[in-house]
């Protein structure tokens, strides 16, 4: 009896706490034993998951900042420019003090037409005879008249101006009380340039008065940077230029004026 006492007794000690399971990975195992450590794995390893969120914060900054601010720039920079108006050339369709935004994607993309608005280089000193520091650098701005092949003239006082020999009526953007022009002229457009004129036609050195020039007092078209679309200064006078190509709607093109 005593045998079967202590036979009984080996073999629940040989048994006790045995768990007949399979053994835990060595990665479970370290996830067990840093648990029964009271520390984080992510702590034991020197914080790398807080490092992982630091540089994700950064990049969500920069993502939701830098990306709207680059957008802006290149807009700046390939489509739009912007300019400040001193002179009363083009009175009183723009004002001095007024401040003009272009689109550049005329003539890069799309074709200039009568009637435009243009900001353009100076092609021949002309500054000097309207005013220095024009748009706050080498710029000028007036009213395209005559494209490449185009004949532009006018008889002097109280004539009208004539494109292709078609008389056009400048009236809807014209100053009041000023006239096409107070002296006579005529200007055969060559290619690659343009003929411009100012809205304020009694203050405007355009390209009646640079007929001695190197170019007869025409514009290139590779000078000219842009077309006036809109104004965004003063607030009161903020809205979209009117382009007036009705005015020339009737006007033939240069080459067929010619042939006739």
């Amino acid at each position: 009896m005593q045998s079967n006492d202590e036979d009984r007794h080996t073999l629940m000690v040989s048994d006790h706490g045995v768990n007949p399971e399979p053994l835990p990975s060595r990665a479970e195992f370290e996830a067990m034993a840093g648990g029964a450590n009271g520390e984080p794995n992510s702590a034991r390893n020197g914080g790398a998951q807080g490092d992982e969120d630091g540089q994700s914060g950064w990049r969500d900054f920069l993502i939701w900042c830098g990306v709207p601010v680059l957008v802006v720039l290149l807009v700046r920079i390939l489509l739009i420019g912007c300019y400040v108006i001193p002179s009363g050339s083009m009175m009183n369709t723009i004002e001095p003090g007024d401040k003009v935004v272009t689109s550049k994607l005329t003539p890069r993309v799309f074709d200039l037409k009568r009637g435009d608005v243009v900001v353009f280089k100076d092609p021949a000193n002309w500054l000097s005879a309207e005013y220095s520091g024009n748009l706050g650098g080498d710029y000028l701005i007036k009213r395209l008249i005559g494209l490449p092949g185009d004949v532009v003239e006018c008889e002097g006082a109280g004539q009208p101006v004539k494109v292709n020999g078609v008389a056009v009526d400048e009236t809807s953007y014209l100053r009041p009380g000023v006239e096409p022009s107070a002296f006579p002229f005529r200007v055969e457009v060559t290619a690659g340039h343009v003929f411009v004129l100012g809205d304020n036609r009694a203050n405007s050195a355009d390209s009646r008065y640079h007929q001695d020039d190197g170019d007869h007092g025409l514009v290139p078209v590779d000078d000219v940077v842009g077309v006036a679309v809109a104004r965004y200064w003063p607030i009161d006078r903020i809205g979209l230029f009117a382009d007036h190509r009705d005015v020339f709607a009737d006007v033939p093109d240069g080459s067929e004026s010619q042939q006739s």
